[in-house]
């Protein structure tokens, strides 16, 4: 009663949409909310069902594919994901330094994961066992020139390696202090300053052919005996062999590296000369060693390519990793190889004059040492 009849109508009227918008908001803001909380749920089980799958073991892609589903990608990389994670845990697990030189090459025990033969510029060889340290056999070498170029344990004998020296020789060492046996030999060349003008750069075994393979700086490739007689010796290469390797799935495949820009395969059933090459494969710098798990071949500057046999004539891959070669830079051989399950690149660290002069490190996992035997 104390306001107008038209003031009143006025007011109700304002009320009744103050009243209106209040529902309208309060209808939008439970839409919305009910909106949201859709959208999370359907992100969360999106998220759910991302994981889900993404967890899927290789036991469910198996039986996916048996139903006829390709599912070639997942698989690898159901092989490749738990060998990246496992990196996560390496450690640096011991050092020793044993030498006054650098280091030029390590070839692991081929029966006991924790020991490796390390050899040195000086042509010393060490064994070093890192899970016991007290066990330590040292073969001494003959100093400045006797670089060691490659060794590989005898199989018949493993307190016995084969050595390829920069001293001009290929011999079968012992760690059991016998003497010496020399199987391959370079004449003294007669000068001043030094004995030898050629000397062997690398060394392969292949237990099932009973042979040895060695080549030298002059780019000539040796094929020897178990017990040393001469089966082949050509120059294959214009400059020095930097690696030689048998295949290990295919005994009569050879392959071949030079600083003369190539990698060649041979057929060791038919090689005869510099020509009978199964296939040259042409490299933009010197090559340092070749890997024949697919055909993995590393350069003096900063590729590493991977061949595989249904085209030799250009690389599946190439990768761009900076190693430029220095003066006092030692590739260890092979300077990477290829994981056998994953087919991941393992890039071994190149060794320098300053930080690999007196130490041998080995990088093992965590909760388990591996060595290439388990790759």
């Amino acid at each position: 009663g104390w306001l107008p009849k038209g003031n009143a109508m006025k007011s109700q009227a304002s009320k009744s949409k103050s009243t209106t918008r209040k529902g309208a908001k309060a209808k939008q803001s439970l839409s919305s909310k009910l909106q949201e909380r859709k959208d999370v749920v359907s992100k969360s089980c999106a998220v759910m069902v991302q994981k889900k799958v993404g967890n899927q073991s290789i036991l469910h892609y198996l039986y996916k594919s048996t139903l006829g589903q390709s599912l070639h990608t997942q698989l690898r990389q159901c092989l490749q994901e738990p060998f990246i994670r496992s990196l996560s845990s390496y450690h640096l697990h011991g050092a020793d330094s044993p030498f006054d030189r650098r280091i030029t090459s390590l070839e692991w025990h081929p029966t006991h994961p924790s020991t490796l033969a390390v050899g040195s510029k000086g042509g010393d060889i060490y064994l070093w066992n890192f899970e016991d340290t007290a066990r330590k056999s040292f073969i001494r070498g003959s100093g400045a020139g006797d670089s060691i170029g490659g060794m590989k344990f005898c199989p018949t004998d493993l307190s016995k390696v084969y050595v390829a020296s920069g001293g001009g020789t290929v011999s079968l060492q012992s760690f059991e202090g016998l003497p010496s046996t020399v199987l391959l030999g370079i004449h003294d060349c007669g000068h001043e300053h030094h004995n030898v003008c050629m000397w062997y750069c690398c060394l392969d075994l292949s237990v099932s052919r009973q042979m040895l393979a060695t080549g030298d700086n002059m780019g000539n490739l040796f094929l020897l005996s178990m017990d040393g007689v001469k089966i082949f010796g050509e120059k294959l290469h214009k400059a020095k062999v930097t690696h030689a390797e048998f295949n290990p799935r295919c005994d009569w495949l050879m392959a071949t590296s030079s600083v003369d820009h190539t990698v060649k395969l041979w057929d060791l059933r038919n090689i005869k000369d510099k020509t009978s090459f199964l296939y040259n494969l042409t490299h933009e710098k010197a090559v340092n060693a070749v890997d024949c798990s697919k055909l993995l071949t590393t350069d003096q500057y900063n590729q590493i390519r991977i061949y595989t046999s249904s085209d030799w004539s250009k690389p599946q891959h190439v990768i761009l990793h900076p190693h430029r070669q220095f003066q006092h830079l030692t590739p260890i051989k092979p300077p990477c190889c290829l994981h056998t399950k994953t087919n991941r690149e393992i890039k071994q660290q190149e060794k320098s004059e300053k930080t690999n002069k007196q130490t041998t490190q080995a990088l093992l996992r965590a909760e388990k040492h591996l060595s290439p035997k388990h790759f």
